[in-house]
């Protein structure tokens, strides 16, 4: 075991026996000494990806334009609360900030908050968001009209597969063999597996059944408050619109895939987003639940090609050519345009939101 927390996560294997891939997954990412994300900034060039807000100013522009026509639709609630889930740097909190400046009182009426656990990103958020107020959970924003983004954190939530085997569906966890981590199966089957997504129930031998029981949780609690409240939120991320079986677990290190099993606190790991099981926790939330739609096809509905072609009148050539280049990356099918899916929640009642 060659880093603290692989030594840690050994020994606990040790004591107790393989423990869930979920545990696993949350150990690597959030322990508080060694987890990946408490201990880095992961994005850029110099860390291990890079998402969309940090690709292009277009990208969080156009997230603040779409929460500022929901916040106008709504009859302009004040006080009400601006929030992102996972924030990174900050990026796309200070674009959309910087759009929605444009709205007449919107910017005086938002209380601007983060739900973020890295204390390294916390404080690159503070440079670039220094009026904002942080949380480590969506349960602790406060009880006013909520008007959300989740860009690229659903995905980092841990999930728990099982694989189907002729006794049935067994959970995966993680083990040691020769010194190394390892998948094993649990010995017995789920006794009731009514809870996984019904896409599932004709899968064949050897399928892997994934769910992210957090992922579900932290969509109806935001449902629930727009229900309640009034508000929309935005969830972004890589996955798919449909449930289905296979297993998407991965790693990335420094901007190529690794093996999950081989470093963990050194590397990303993160699950596609299963946009359907969102979809039914939104609606079984009372609130409503628009898409999945691409990415590609959201940006373009809500037009980022008139944004670029604002951006690249006063432009270099050079920057010209960044501008085009980003659009393409952002939107494009083999790109992000088709990986990447938006889902939208709005109160029941409310008119289709835009992009949708």
């Amino acid at each position: 075991m060659t880093s603290p927390l692989a030594r840690q996560i050994a020994r606990l294997i040790e004591q107790t026996g393989p423990i869930p891939l979920s545990q696993y997954m949350a150990l690597a990412l959030g322990h508080p000494e060694h987890g990946y994300y408490m201990t880095r900034d992961p994005l850029g060039a110099r860390g291990d990806f890079v998402t969309a807000p940090e690709i292009s100013q277009m990208f969080g522009e156009l997230v603040g334009l779409w929460l500022a026509d929901q916040w106008l639709e709504q009859g302009s609630p004040k006080p009400f609360v601006l929030a992102e889930l996972g924030p990174g740097r900050g990026t796309l909190m200070a674009d959309a900030l910087r759009a929605i400046a444009a709205v007449p009182h919107m910017v005086e009426a938002a209380s601007i908050h983060l739900v973020e656990t890295s204390p390294v990103l916390r404080n690159a958020q503070s440079k670039r968001i220094p009026q904002a107020h942080w949380h480590e959970h969506v349960d602790d924003l406060p009880d006013l009209p909520l008007f959300l983004v989740a860009n690229e954190f659903f995905d980092a939530l841990p999930v728990t597969q099982y694989q189907r085997t002729e006794r049935g569906w067994c959970e995966r966890f993680v083990s040691m063999a020769e010194g190394r981590f390892v998948p094993v199966l649990a010995p017995v089957p789920l006794a009731d597996d009514s809870g996984l997504p019904a896409a599932m129930k004709a899968a064949q031998e050897g399928s892997i059944a994934e769910v992210s029981p957090a992922s579900t949780s932290i969509t109806e609690t935001i449902a629930h408050r727009i229900a309640r409240r009034g508000g929309a939120a935005l969830v972004i991320d890589y996955g798919h619109v449909s449930s289905a079986p296979g297993d998407t677990l991965q790693a990335l290190r420094d901007h190529k895939f690794a093996d999950p099993f081989e470093a963990p606190g050194e590397a990303d790991l993160t699950a596609h987003v299963d946009f359907e099981a969102l979809s039914h926790a939104a609606s079984a939330a009372g609130a409503a639940a628009h898409g999945a739609v691409e990415q590609g096809r959201f940006l373009m509905a809500l037009g980022i090609e008139a944004r670029a072609e604002a951006l690249s009148r006063n432009a270099t050539p050079a920057q010209r050519e960044d501008i085009a280049s980003a659009m393409q990356r952002l939107t494009a099918r083999d790109g992000m345009g088709s990986l990447f899916k938006v889902l939208g929640i709005t109160p029941r009642g409310a008119p289709s939101p835009a992009g949708f």
